[in-house]
């Protein structure tokens, strides 16, 4: 079995669970692939490069933000992503890093699930650079702080102008996230549909928007965008591209799903019950 390992090297548990794994790796019958970060951290026997790899799965090693690179690796490539957690939270996480080691033997035993998840493809202007998104997709200013207009359209039908900090379209994966922090919707992973959430709107009237998966959403700036101030189209909050007034962003669902791994039996809303703190706050400590 082939499973290839991403991760972040600033958690400090890191080396540790890496020559866990690297030593259980043989005995299982496993072969690890790293990217180039990883490499330096376990004996060149043990591990092999990531990129060009054929692989069976793909294991993060950090946070959300590690999990959310490796999530789109993982979509490109049509293969499984599993998270251990070694940050704070770790919502998309379904392992920590006392169950490591254990939770390869698990994969390896085949006493896992999968979960498959809707992705985004942004495209910025006619005929430009395309984007993939697990979490969201955001337009926003970048430099100094100010409100900026915006129009949105559902598949060719305008929703209307929108005054305020931002837009982002998250998918329901990526509604715990950006968006709920804006204001909108949590939304049930197996739920088929898109979030458009306003960021700080300057109206009362403009509230969380859900629309079909099948959608086709068009965010355009109305407003001039003086120099040196940037608009910016952002992925996940990982990668950016500069967008400039009255040019497109077009947003539909992707051509290809996110397979998370688990190999727990944790449910999506123990994690919102654990990790968000949901619900009645009566049995908290202290």
């Amino acid at each position: 079995m082939n499973i290839g390992l991403v991760g972040n090297r600033r958690y400090r548990p890191i080396e540790t669970i890496l020559a866990g794994l690297a030593a259980e790796a043989p005995r299982l019958g496993v072969r690890l692939f790293l990217e180039p970060e990883l490499a330096s951290l376990v004996p060149e026997q043990e591990a092999s490069p990531l990129e060009g790899a054929q692989l069976d799965i793909l294991f993060s090693l950090g946070g959300d933000g590690t999990f959310l690179r490796g999530a789109r690796l993982a979509c490109l490539r049509d293969i499984p992503i599993l998270g251990i957690n070694l940050g704070r939270v770790g919502f998309l996480a379904t392992a920590g890093p006392e169950t490591a080691v254990e939770t390869l033997r698990r994969v390896v035993r085949g006493e896992y699930t999968i979960e498959s998840r809707l992705a985004l493809s942004a495209q910025v202007g006619e005929g430009g650079e395309q984007f993939l998104a697990v979490n969201d997709v955001v337009i926003h200013k970048g430099g100094i702080a100010r409100v900026i207009r915006m129009s949105v359209a559902v598949d060719g039908q305008e929703v209307g102008a929108y005054s305020a900090d931002g837009i982002i379209v998250s998918t329901p994966t990526g509604s715990t996230a950006y968006s709920m922090s804006a204001g909108g919707p949590v939304v049930v992973p197996g739920v088929d549909a898109l979030v458009i959430t306003a960021i700080c709107p300057h109206t009362l009237a403009v509230r969380p928007l859900v629309v079909p998966a099948s959608a086709r959403l068009t965010l355009r700036a109305l407003d001039p965008v003086p120099s040196p101030e940037k608009l910016l189209v952002s992925i996940d909050g990982q990668v950016a591209a500069q967008l400039v007034s009255r040019q497109d962003v077009t947003v539909v669902r992707a051509t290809r799903p996110v397979l998370l791994a688990s190999a727990g039996a944790e449910s999506f809303f123990v994690r919102l019950r654990q990790k968000l703190q949901w619900g009645d706050l009566s049995d908290r400590q202290g």
